[in-house]
């Protein structure tokens, strides 16, 4: 069965977690590479022909589509609408389709034109399809709740990347997690014991990545790399064997839980593998929330005592952050922004809460009626709930473009880089070798940022980081490069969020006045609405050609919204109708 296969990574819209500004610096296209898909191109038959198509860093040609015989996909809630595109070129040229990946193993009814649902883990189904295949008897779902041993996954197929493209470079340890937070899809997809790699597999996905010159960044993508503690202290030491046989070659990084910070041992044994960054989901420090979502983990000691004793280790603290929940006090968004400032943390990723399908927060908000929306996936800016929230929704919304505004001020970001930098203890793992691609970065960043409308805040920030840690300058100007990337998220996603505001609040305006329309105006008011319909699409979309390009489709989709509810009313006095019209 000698079948062409094209591996297909769906786009990832811009997002603060893409980094997409900030790649530029240094002459990259995505951040990681598609680490399940390339796992997922060692399972398939050798004889099978793989080719892999990462969006994210090249376009998908037609001529590549036409030429496979078959389609595989892998893809996140976030990147639906891209494989929604790449699901429409492959029908139009009659080709196979093969989804996977955490979003249709959670959605896949939602999903249309794909010819094969390959769910949960791919160690379990994709063997059954590809027999079935071969047969010519697949099935269109194929789903199975079992958690394979992670001894028997294949080294990914790192030879199918050109790795030229990408900032870092990703390696799996385990999967799954012990702790049992309400609104996390993590236990959902890979349940609550961790199951690891072996040590021998490990080292040998490294020393691969190594020998086909791999260097820099390296990503544990881990959900919580420290779940299964006895087995990652097993590890490190080895780990930390291997990296000074060769000199660090790589620093690592991955995403490990608050409770860190109570193990000295563990802190210590990753320092010495190399890691010199976490993240850490702290969410809020409200600790009746913690309590009420389950986070039990994040009680266990004051968490800014925590943070700081892990930056004190020569590790950077990133942290992810959520506002929405049913507990959040009234002064909550205040509290955020304390503690963020407090901790030292640049990079803070604060989310909109959303209820992700098949997760204990969507069920419980199932039950309670309180679901309004399918998840976007993007909780970062999407400014838009899928429930109904406790607190008043306009409240939370204004509340949390506050925070996200106040925390990437310029002044309040290098704020936190400066405190960070003093607060991180400097060693051989903690601070990057300066090569090229730093050099590319640091004379692009003074050519960029030197010119930019915070260009006082930026060399005030170089001038006191390189004073409090010369050794750490690569790191400062990293820093400085990644805020970059936050202040222009920042700008877009609240230039949007105004455009559709104004489009709001004049569909609203529009809608008071027919409030008391009577039927004998009915006939001038269509015509009234027809052409006050027309103006306004025609402003809004000229507006809409000034917004970034990468921002713009939202722009658009608010315009179009716009545009079917002036059709709506218009067909409804057309036929007689009384306008449907909020009170």
């Amino acid at each position: 069965m000698g079948l062409k296969a094209l591996l297909v990574y769906p786009e990832m819209p811009p997002t603060y977690w893409s980094m997409k500004y900030a790649l530029r610096f240094i002459g990259k296209k995505a951040s990681f590479p598609p680490l399940g898909l390339l796992t997922v191109a060692a399972m398939l038959p050798e004889e099978f022909e793989v080719t892999l198509v990462d969006m994210n860093v090249e376009p998908l040609r037609e001529s590549a589509v036409a030429a496979a015989d078959i389609v595989f996909t892998s893809s996140m809630i976030v990147q639906k609408d891209s494989l929604d595109r790449v699901i429409g070129m492959c029908k139009k040229h009659g080709k196979r389709v093969v989804a996977g990946g955490p979003y249709p193993t959670t959605s896949y009814e939602r999903i249309e034109g794909v010819d094969h649902f390959v769910l949960n883990e791919a160690e379990v189904t994709l063997p059954q399809f590809i027999a079935d295949l071969d047969r010519g008897t697949a099935e269109h779902v194929y789903s199975d709740p079992g958690k394979p041993d992670l001894a028997l996954t294949p080294s990914p197929r790192f030879d199918l990347l050109n790795r030229k493209r990408y900032s870092s470079m990703a390696l799996q340890y385990s999967r799954g997690c012990p702790h049992s937070c309400e609104f996390c899809d993590i236990i959902e997809l890979f349940g609550r014991r961790p199951r690891t790699k072996t040590t021998t597999q490990f080292l040998s996905e490294l020393n691969a990545l190594y020998e086909g010159g791999g260097r820099g960044s390296l990503f544990v993508v881990d959900d919580n790399f420290i779940g299964n503690r006895k087995e990652v202290k097993n590890l490190l030491p080895q780990v930390a064997r291997w990296q000074q046989e060769r000199d660090y070659p790589f620093s690592l990084f991955t995403e490990a839980t608050l409770s860190l910070a109570e193990d000295e041992e563990l802190m210590d044994q990753m320092v010495s593998a190399g890691f010199n960054m976490v993240f850490l989901g702290i969410e809020t420090p409200d600790r009746c929330t913690l309590e009420s979502m389950g986070k039990k983990q994040n009680l266990k000691s004051d968490m800014l005592s925590s943070v700081r004793r892990i930056q004190a280790k020569g590790m950077e603290v990133s942290g992810g952050f959520i506002l929405g929940f049913d507990t959040d006090p009234e002064d909550i968004f205040d509290r955020q922004i304390g503690f963020i400032q407090d901790a030292g943390i640049p990079t803070a990723m604060v989310g909109l809460l959303t209820a992700v399908p098949n997760t204990q927060l969507y069920r419980r908000l199932k039950a309670e009626g309180r679901l309004t929306d399918e998840s976007s996936g993007n909780n970062t800016h999407d400014l838009r709930l899928n429930f109904v929230p406790k607190m008043d929704a306009r409240r939370l919304i204004a509340g949390y473009k506050r925070v996200l505004t106040e925390i990437y001020k310029p002044d309040r970001y290098f704020e936190r880089c400066l405190k960070l930098l003093r607060s991180l203890k400097t060693h051989k793992t903690s601070h990057r070798r300066v090569r090229v691609a730093e050099l590319r970065a640091f004379a692009l960043s003074l050519l960029r940022q030197t010119f930019s409308r915070y260009s006082w805040a930026y060399w005030k920030f170089l001038i006191r980081g390189f004073l409090a840690k010369p050794l750490m300058v690569a790191e400062a100007v990293t820093m400085a490069v990644k805020g970059h990337h936050f202040f222009k998220m920042t700008r877009n996603v609240m230039e949007v969020d105004r455009f559709r505001m104004a489009l709001d609040d004049l569909t609203h305006s529009f809608e008071r006045s027919l409030r008391d329309v009577s039927a004998t105006e009915i006939r001038s008011r269509i015509t009234e609405l027809t052409a006050y319909r027309d103006r306004v699409v025609a402003r809004m979309q000229a507006r809409c050609r000034r917004i970034n390009k990468d921002f713009r489709i939202y722009a658009e989709e608010a315009v179009a919204r716009f545009q079917a509810r002036m059709d709506e009313l218009i067909a409804r006095l057309a036929s007689g109708l009384p306008p449907t019209v909020p009170a």
